[in-house]
């Protein structure tokens, strides 16, 4: 009886809008910014250095690429401003969010003194964070300009590192941890909203730079192929993280099976989970079916079927899981609270036993993700041979 006492004190609260659309914006920046350096620099850059990359279709690519890491700074910068404001709105005793975006009130904001008990004050913390996020988004911004894009590779690579700065520099917490559990909290936190950000922002650049297509030489399948080949292994790395982290998330605020459908947190947490299947299932269609045929095309020297299978079929299917992987943005800021508050349930509190099931689900998950590179792999020379 006291428990359904405690679940009806600790029910669910519905954000409110002002709340949904920062954070969900927030995250947007954070996919943009992240998302696209990371995947500039680990899947475009080295193909587009290669030597039978074409110059002409090189071009195209990086100035394509300068133009969205600009408006990825402008995203970035506006949005981690309302974020800003959406903090004060929820600090103390809270406020108007119109009223939290007065910049003389952010400033008071940022500059009040530490709490008691904490080593650094978390205004201190705020407007580290925002000053590196400043400069990352001053760093993109600067790719408006025709002169500076000749040093594309030179900004991308120093706002990768600037970006990852602003997620991580923000969970910093202002209070020592109290426990391990604490500790873990944060680390797996950050892993999976950089992972994510990483799965979600590379896809939505990659389908973004595919549209210049018409803009393409007649080989430019072969450096599109490159290009989704690399990514691949990037998305992998992702998903991996997203779930490893997710595991544990989802373990600390949901304590039953069963609450993913008898809590409205749970709720959220299942369609997310939902979402995030959804995104793996287009992704899977891309490794078995079209890597597959792309290497074939490949190995025929067909460029006709190259160039419509990497520029065409491949961006739709990625098309599809940028806008699930959007939905996901959205839900994000419905998890508020926990599903074991509202049902009541006691605290998670780890233990050997615990993170024995967990080393075995992630090495679970690690054979999973190994054999499907692998079977993808085979695939791919399955067809190679074929052709050959």
């Amino acid at each position: 009886m006291q428990l359904i006492h405690l679940a009806a004190a600790a029910g669910y609260t519905t954000p409110p809008l002002w709340r949904v659309l920062t954070k969900a914006g927030y995250f947007v920046g954070l996919s943009g910014a992240i998302g696209a350096t990371v995947t500039y620099a680990a899947s475009v850059r080295p193909t587009l250095r290669a030597p039978e990359s074409h110059s002409g279709d090189v071009a195209v690519i990086r100035r394509r690429t300068a133009g969205y890491l600009a408006w990825a700074g402008v995203v970035l910068l506006v949005a981690g401003y309302f974020q800003l404001a959406a903090r004060l709105a929820r600090a103390g005793k809270g406020m108007p969010f119109g009223d939290a975006l007065s910049p003389s009130r952010i400033w008071d904001f940022l500059l009040a003194p530490a709490a008691k008990g904490a080593w650094i004050a978390q205004g201190t913390i705020y407007l580290a964070q925002n000053a590196v996020l400043v400069i990352a988004s001053a760093t993109l911004i600067a790719l408006f300009l025709p002169k500076v894009r000749q040093r594309l590779d030179v900004l991308a690579l120093t706002a990768l590192p600037l970006s990852l700065a602003v997620t991580l520099i923000g969970a910093v917490p202002a209070t020592k941890p109290k426990d391990a559990d604490k500790v873990l909290d944060l680390v797996f936190g950050q892993t999976h909203i950089i992972s994510g950000v990483v799965w979600v922002g590379g896809l939505a650049f990659l389908a973004a730079l595919a549209t210049s297509r018409s803009r393409l030489g007649d080989n430019a399948g072969l450096l599109w192929a490159d290009v989704w080949r690399r990514f691949s292994l990037v998305a992998l790395v992702s998903v991996g993280a997203v779930l490893t982290s997710g595991l544990w998330l989802s373990w600390k605020h949901v304590g039953a099976i069963s609450q993913l459908w008898t809590t409205t947190y749970g709720l959220f947490v299942l369609i997310k989970i939902l979402l995030v299947l959804g995104m793996m299932a287009a992704g899977t269609v891309n490794q078995f079916w079209l890597m597959p045929r792309i290497v074939k095309a490949r190995e025929a020297d067909d460029t006709s079927s190259l160039l419509h299978l990497t520029l065409r079929h491949f961006p739709k299917v990625v098309w599809g899981e940028v806008a699930l992987g959007i939905a996901v943005l959205a839900v994000v800021p419905f998890l508020s609270g926990s599903a074991r508050s509202e049902a009541g349930s006691p605290a998670a509190v780890s233990s050997g036993s615990i993170f024995t099931v967990g080393v075995l689900l992630v090495l679970t998950l690690a054979a999973s993700l190994y054999i499907t590179v692998k079977a993808s792999d085979a695939l791919a020379r399955r067809a190679a041979a074929t052709t050959a």
